[in-house]
């Protein structure tokens, strides 16, 4: 199959897919008598796996590792499953983080409610408070 096809059956753009070549996470393409590059069936795996990776925010270096051990004929499993647990940490610090922000907002948006609004100068309205948490 051609570029187009492997984009349509992962769900990847041909960018997107020629980026992860490039950048060596895929091996380089076959490629037919005319140039064009020709896929088979292991690589629609392959990009299927990266695309999974890059949705759960995997780095490009943690899925080239991966994918090398498993290369090397090396089961992944266990780097992966530190993979997940790390990235679900992060997540649980980010949310932490944001809801905190959340929080600060709203506070803002609460104090600001007495604010005048026409202030050009920004004095004495709800942009000095924003100027107070830089």
């Amino acid at each position: 199959m051609q570029i187009k096809e492997l984009a349509a059956k992962t769900g990847l753009s041909t960018k997107a897919i020629r980026f992860y070549e490039k950048s060596g996470i895929l091996p380089p393409a076959k490629r037919l008598a005319n140039g064009y590059r020709t896929y088979d069936d292991e690589d629609v795996e392959r990009v299927r796996f990266v695309a999974g990776a890059r949705h759960l925010n995997f780095s490009l270096d943690d899925i080239n590792e991966i994918l090398s051990l498993r290369d090397q004929g090396e089961a992944p499993c266990r780097p992966v499953l530190d993979l997940l647990a790390a990235k679900a940490d992060e997540i649980a610090v980010r949310i932490g983080e944001l809801q905190q922000m959340e929080q600060e907002l709203r506070q803002l948006h609460t104090a600001a409610l007495d604010f005048p609004i026409e202030d050009i100068d920004g004095k004495q309205c709800v942009c000095h408070l924003l100027r107070a948490r830089a």
